[in-house]
């Protein structure tokens, strides 16, 4: 089981314990993940950081001076 932290522009749009998919995007040296319908955006990974889980659950959501972050649990195979 694995963590992740997901940055988020405005707060309502989840709640804790809802399971939302996670799309992998590329880029020329990292990839980044997408939470749901872009409702939140991960930072940056390498490729040994590359997580392989479509899927996640909220267990946390935040507010903190530099904005909202979601906190999603994933199994990661």
């Amino acid at each position: 089981m694995g963590q992740m932290e997901f940055k988020m522009e405005r707060t309502g749009l989840l709640e804790v314990g809802d399971v939302l998919s996670i799309t992998e995007y590329e880029l020329p040296n990292s990839y980044y993940y997408v939470l749901g319908r872009s409702y939140a955006m991960s930072g940056n990974y390498t490729t040994l950081q590359r997580i392989s889980a479509k899927e996640g659950k909220v267990v946390d959501i935040k507010e903190t001076p530099k904005g909202f972050y979601v906190s999603v649990e994933y199994q990661d195979s």
